[in-house]
């Protein structure tokens, strides 16, 4: 398992196992999120069986699925999740750059655009290229 901080309340991750969460919960973390489609890899695991995996270990799980471009609904859901659920969180997707990239795209609502480049840089998730849009959603 390969989580990686980008600051106290948020981690990302490439994909997890189900035997990952009874560890992920003793790290501390409270919320799993799952940024990945069901079946995008015949090695991932499902969403729903790390689902139960999460509930057995006490933690909140959300599922917001998503694989190529960010739509608008994607991101309100996410934001959605973001802002009702206990910290610290870590979400998964395939590398973990899905899930750091919508994770500052929510978090540039109220954070600066450098701010959020820098913190997604100390996880090893170049968001540079980004900066604008990231600027863009706080406006």
């Amino acid at each position: 398992m390969d989580i990686r901080v980008i600051t106290p309340e948020f981690s990302a991750a490439p994909q997890i196992d189900v035997a990952d969460v009874p560890a992920i919960a003793e790290a501390g973390y409270k919320t799993l999120i799952c940024n990945r489609p069901d079946g995008e890899a015949a090695d991932q695991c499902a969403c729903g069986d790390v689902a139960q995996a999460a509930k057995a270990a006490g933690l909140a799980f959300h599922v917001v699925p998503f694989a190529g471009a960010i739509t608008p609904d994607t991101l309100a859901a996410f934001d959605t999740v973001m802002d009702t659920a206990e910290t610290p969180i870590l979400a998964y997707c395939r590398s973990g750059t899905r899930s750091t990239t919508i994770w500052a795209l929510s978090m540039a609502r109220s954070t600066d655009a450098d701010t959020l480049i820098t913190a997604a840089a100390r996880g090893g998730y170049d968001l540079a290229p980004m900066q604008a849009m990231l600027a863009a959603r706080r406006a």
